[in-house]
């Protein structure tokens, strides 16, 4: 009877181990993150200026909308575009420093980074930046036209996101990002959004 009893309480707490073992498991570490994986959670900067617009300013969005956000012309009295109604170009009162939008019928088609920007693109260039840098980082997506009004270093590099070709892009669905680098080979302006940063004077 003994023997019987040692048996059954033996079994009893072997079976006793292996609830204990099931119920406690060991913490598997977590799998390595994929480098894929990384670079979908990495934070993208909401303040960086891109082809579809920076922070809430979006292009395409309507005036009404745009100064919703980042409130009227700053300064009304200064001379914007020739026809207003039809072509503007002001320093919203809420924008950014040095930072310019273009309303064409109502609606935001360019943000331009002037002089005092301190706002980034979303591949981390901003004015002053060398041409050649930006030539390197992009590669052959990077097209490159002469200066309308100043001879090599200065040239205008354009960066078409949707829509653009090496010719002259007319898609209003089109868009891009423009440095405009000077004479002595550094960007001066940034222009972003649909074909209107082809406009070299303005509104023109």
């Amino acid at each position: 009877m003994m023997i019987r009893f040692a048996a059954v309480s033996a079994f009893a707490l072997l079976t006793l181990a292996a609830c204990e073992r099931n119920d406690d498991p060991v913490a598997e570490a977590p799998a390595p993150a994929t480098p894929a994986k990384e670079e979908a959670a990495a934070a993208v900067d909401a303040n960086a200026l891109t082809a579809n617009g920076l922070g809430p300013a979006r292009i395409g969005m309507s005036r009404a909308d745009l100064v919703a956000v980042w409130g009227d012309d700053s300064s009304p009295n200064s001379v914007g575009g020739p026809e207003p109604e039809v072509c503007d170009e002001f320093h919203p009162a809420k924008a950014p420093a040095g930072v310019n939008v273009m309303i064409q019928n109502g609606q935001l088609t360019r943000i331009t980074l002037i002089r005092g920007a301190t706002t980034k693109t979303d591949r981390g260039f901003g004015l002053g930046d060398a041409g050649m840098a930006i030539k390197q980082a992009y590669g052959g997506a990077v097209f490159a036209q002469p200066h309308k009004y100043q001879a090599l270093p200065a040239e205008d590099l354009f960066v078409w996101s949707r829509g653009g070709s090496t010719a002259y892009v007319t898609d209003p669905a089109a868009r891009g990002v423009r440095y405009e680098v000077g004479s002595e080979g550094k960007v001066t302006m940034i222009h972003a959004g649909d074909p209107s940063i082809q406009l070299v004077e303005g509104c023109s």
